[in-house]
């Protein structure tokens, strides 16, 4: 089940991300790339399998790792947005009533 926005783009492909990364790394397999990025493997999976989507830290951390920009490794995946959305909550002030409890 896809349950995120990025999953449901055409071009998303994550799988093409990993695997640039292996590459570029000289890495083996997805165990090996788990480790270089310092998360566990079911996360690789995840990812592969388009149940979880690559966040930002994960994103920082592939850049931090493989010289690559971060929009080269988002254009790897598919992502093309140009502009994020935040929620409503986010950004705003807190409001003056909450600021002296």
């Amino acid at each position: 089940m896809i349950d995120h926005a990025l999953a449901s783009q055409d071009s998303y492909d994550p799988n093409r991300l990993l695997d640039t990364l292996l590459e570029k790394m000289n890495l083996k397999n997805d165990a090996a790339l788990s480790r270089a990025l310092e998360v566990a493997p079911p996360v690789i999976s995840k990812i592969r399998h388009r149940r979880l989507p690559v966040g930002a830290s994960l994103l920082i951390r592939m850049h931090e790792v493989s010289n690559m920009s971060i929009r080269d490794l988002r254009d790897l995946m598919g992502d093309r947005r140009t502009k994020y959305r935040l929620s409503d909550a986010q950004g705003k002030p807190k409001e003056a009533s909450n600021l002296g409890e």
